[in-house]
């Protein structure tokens, strides 16, 4: 059970360096940093060497992938700062004549900066492994970032903060607080609020062309939710980064008393603020709006998504849409929420829809899912069943705890007509009798739901004979236009790539090699003829020969979409749209394909696949591709054409603003 290796809850806290009144004992160490950095770290210090050196202690054991430099920015420190950072090596100290403050300290240091970016790092902290990468990735996975903050937990493992939330009143709220960081609720990536200044990224040319942090509200506090206001401002974002672990011992230099010290800013400047921005204010969550809402205020609605699995888009072409509806679904800005069958946690996997934005709810976070849509039926605006056998117990409960929420059933490929063309190439009357009752399973689906979705035109002009009066809508694949990246002449062999747990795939494969590779081979003589993909069954593997492969799983299709002069879809059941063939053209790759493999797609024979049936047509028209160049070419171009027409991301998200009703 992948369930077993869900991340443990409330693990310690990776402290990797002691704090100790250890004074300038301390033997010395290196930093190493660039003279050519990337980022540049921003610690402003006063007095507590003890946890500066442990500090930079952590960042020197950890290192970076992001070359990046240190600036500890010394404001007038009376204990042994001076002397311990003389024995630290690799580090900018910089000295104010006098103390500037927190504010001061971090504009003077930023003013100091080389790196495109600027880390703002509270001495107090002890970063973990791959923080620093994970900030500075975080600007270039996501479009307009301005701001990226950690996740801050505390040194017993607690969750101190993943990012913040600010109310109308202008009161903050840091999100998870004292919770298991564990939680996924705590570790996708999502706009908030603000990010505690104690480890925070913004890019050095906004910073600098926008005056630092506001000198209004030294000498600290709020100068950090200023900042992330002043960002979105500008038509930026302000993202939160839980791959960005940082530890912090809260309150060592400022206290906690806001009664006195430098600690009473934090009520003096929460009223500069409120009057800052009292316009904006008027437009954030009134306080005592539950957090899971007020968190998330921006969002366009709350849609959750259950599927059989965890999309493994590496595997499989519905794992391959899945993914690219999920992104679709965030860039129209929902809040998506997903969640599988059997709420295991994929390692790997899960990280990769979290890192996109996507809130993967697992085992043991959700046990139950009665009682997960009791307690959260009121939070979705939408709810998207995908596949029979997932969405026949599921769909009372939803329109029992969620009444408001659209349900919608993805059927992602019409199940029973598969088995119904399955069933006759067979002869089997067996087969005939499973796809009557999927029928029946599918069409009451179709009927109980607001909406069902369908991949192709073929499916829902179907679905809308049998059911009448049912609203059916086409969510066809998505996929980026790669472009074609290699000529005719730069290519060679011939490929075909499926999941194989997926039988019609594995019938293609025994078919193709018995019945029309051996037509083929003769012909182009030193050609070979690539089988590739996932859980390649051993009555498949048997198939390789000299000029056979059996390539099995890869760990990246572009060696067979860039290298390979095409690609052929040689199946003889199945239903819905091939990822397979969309996924060539979307790479310039023209494809030989079975009218079925074509089917629904938008695809006319000569203008944009070459179509054939039977054994020897097929074998004639990859023969033709492989050796025609103006022919290849022209279906090259025309299948680029077509996915940015029909299986693009503009055109999953305008198909995506119909059935959700934005």
């Amino acid at each position: 059970d992948r369930a077993e290796h869900a991340p443990q809850a409330l693990a310690p806290a990776a402290i990797t360096v002691s704090v100790g009144d250890d004074g300038d004992r301390f033997a010395a160490f290196d930093v190493a940093t660039s003279d050519a950095p990337l980022a540049s770290i921003i610690i402003p210090v006063y007095n507590k060497f003890a946890y500066t050196r442990a500090c930079l202690q952590s960042i020197a054991a950890h290192g970076a992938d992001t070359a990046f430099e240190v600036i500890v920015v010394d404001d007038g420190s009376s204990d042994q700062t001076v002397d311990g950072l003389a024995r630290i090596g690799g580090v900018r100290a910089i000295r104010n004549a006098e103390n500037l403050g927190f504010i001061g300290a971090c504009n003077a240091g930023a003013a100091a900066a080389l790196g495109s970016f600027l880390v703002f790092l509270n001495n107090d902290t002890q970063v973990t492994a791959g923080w620093l990468d994970a900030l500075i990735a975080t600007f270039a996975e996501h479009p307009r970032v301005g701001l990226v903050g950690a996740k801050l937990v505390y040194p017993d493992g607690r969750l101190q903060e993943a990012g913040g939330i600010v109310f109308a009143d202008a009161s903050g709220w840091n999100v998870g607080r004292f919770d298991d960081p564990a939680d996924p609720a705590y570790n996708y990536v999502r706009e908030v609020d603000y990010c505690s200044g104690a480890a925070i990224a913004v890019r050095s040319d906004w910073f600098a062309a926008h005056g630092g942090f506001d000198t209004r509200y030294a000498p600290a506090y709020y100068e950090d939710t200023d900042l992330a206001f002043r960002i979105r401002e500008d038509g930026l974002r302000v993202l939160y980064q839980p791959r960005a672990t940082v530890i912090h011992f809260e309150g060592i230099t400022s206290g906690t008393d806001t009664g006195s010290g430098i600690k009473r800013y934090q009520v003096v400047n929460q009223e500069k603020f409120a009057e800052r921005w009292r316009e904006r204010m008027a437009q954030q969550p009134k306080p005592g709006t539950p957090i899971v809402i007020a968190r998330e205020h921006r969002v366009r609605g709350r849609i959750l998504i259950v599927d059989a699995t965890i999309p493994e888009p590496d595997k499989d072409s519905g794992s391959v849409r899945m993914v690219n509806l999920l992104r679709a679904l965030i860039a129209l800005d929902w809040k998506v929420s997903f969640t599988s069958e059997n709420r295991a946690y994929s390692a790997g996997y899960c990280e990769q829809l979290q890192r996109l934005g996507v809130e993967v709810l697992y085992h043991p976070w959700l046990r139950d899912p009665a009682r997960f849509l009791r307690e959260t039926g009121a939070e979705w605006t939408a709810v998207i069943l995908s596949r029979h056998y997932v969405a026949t117990p599921l769909l009372p409960l939803v329109r029992a705890y969620a009444p408001r929420a659209r349900l919608i059933f993805d059927t992602v490929d019409l199940h029973y007509l598969r088995e119904q063309r399955e069933a006759e190439l067979a002869g089997n009357a067996d087969l005939r009798r499973r796809a009557g009752v999927t029928q029946l399973a599918e069409l009451r689906l179709v009927r109980a739901a607001d909406v069902s979705l369908v991949v192709s035109p073929v499916e829902q002009a179907l679905l809308q004979q049998e059911v009448p009066g049912a609203r059916v809508e086409v969510l066809s694949n998505v996929h980026e236009v790669v472009g074609c990246r290699r000529g005719f002449a730069e290519r060679a062999d011939l490929f075909f790539v499926g999941g194989f747990q997926h039988q019609p795939n594995v019938d293609a494969m025994h078919w193709f090699v018995a019945e029309v590779w051996p037509l083929i081979a003769p012909r182009l003589p030193g050609v070979r003829f690539h089988m590739v993909g996932s859980r390649m069954p051993e009555s498949v593997i048997a198939l390789a020969s000299e000029r056979v492969v059996a390539a099995g799983f890869a760990q990246t299709l572009d060696p067979y979409l860039d290298g390979c002069r095409l690609s052929v879809a040689p199946l003889r059941y199945g239903a819905g749209v091939k990822g397979k063939v969309n996924q060539s053209m979307a790479h310039g790759q023209p494809v030989v394909a079975t009218a079925l493999a074509a089917e629904g797609m938008f695809l006319s024979h000569e203008q944009d696949v070459l179509i054939a049936d039977g054994a020897a047509d097929f074998a004639e028209q990859v023969v033709r591709l492989y050796q025609d160049q103006a022919l290849w070419q022209r279906l090259s171009a025309a299948g680029l054409a077509n996915i940015e027409a029909h299986f693009s991301f503009a055109a999953a998200r305008q198909a995506l603003r119909g059935i959700l009703g934005s």
